[in-house]
């Protein structure tokens, strides 16, 4: 039961900060772009360009999530479908973390 609760309260705080970043952005940078499906890597906002922030390897784990990938297909996909676009100076950003 403990470990269900931190889980619901993990994703409650999840969509709570993704809520108030594209929130943030949208007042800052009315031509910010997000990343459809990828709300749960929502990091934060790039200082300088002011533009949404997304953690690459949750992005990478939401595909194999929701599209039954694995992870090599899921990291090439990424790559070259959403690395690789460019959809002008308002492309959100992937960053690596490291914890």
């Amino acid at each position: 039961m403990k470990k269900e609760k931190k889980n619901l309260n993990t994703i409650l705080k999840m969509n709570k900060s993704t809520k108030i970043i594209k929130e943030e952005l949208s007042y800052i940078n009315e031509q910010a772009l997000f990343a459809d499906g990828f709300d749960e890597a929502l990091v934060g906002i790039d200082q300088s360009d002011y533009v949404a922030v997304y953690d690459a390897d949750k992005c990478i784990d939401i595909l194999m999530q929701t599209s039954g990938m694995n992870q090599v297909d899921a990291a090439e996909y990424f790559d070259f479908n959403i690395l690789g676009s460019y959809m002008g100076e308002y492309t959100p950003r992937f960053i690596k973390i490291y914890e």
